[in-house]
């Protein structure tokens, strides 16, 4: 279980890199962006940033230029996060909202037959 600190540091992150995404970047792809959770690990090293998105985009792409953009997002992550080291930023395409959609669909389909 991540301890108080972790889990503190792990919401600011997603805040910050929210307000960021939003507010500091020129490119549409990034503004598009919608953070949905956050794994930091225990020494602050490393983090798994999920993301969903609007745009119909394969998942792979959005991907790959989300992480391109990661030292970018590091960077100025660095500016507002009051920590000594910065964790590495991993993105992953969250599919949760789909897989819940397909479900949804799938009761649906068998509730009016």
């Amino acid at each position: 279980m991540p301890s108080h600190k972790i889990e503190r540091i792990a919401s600011d992150i997603i805040k910050y890199l929210s307000n960021i995404l939003l507010t500091e970047t020129d490119d549409e792809l990034l503004k598009s962006i919608t953070l949905t959770d956050i794994e930091v690990s225990k020494d602050l090293s490393y983090a798994k940033v999920y993301f969903t998105t609007i745009l119909d985009m394969p998942h792979e792409q959005i991907t790959k230029e989300m992480n391109e953009a990661s030292p970018f997002l590091r960077g100025k992550l660095a500016k507002v996060l009051e920590v000594r080291n910065i964790p590495e930023l991993k993105f992953i395409y969250d599919e949760t909202i789909e897989y819940a959609t397909k479900i949804e669909k799938i009761i649906k389909d068998i509730h009016s037959s």
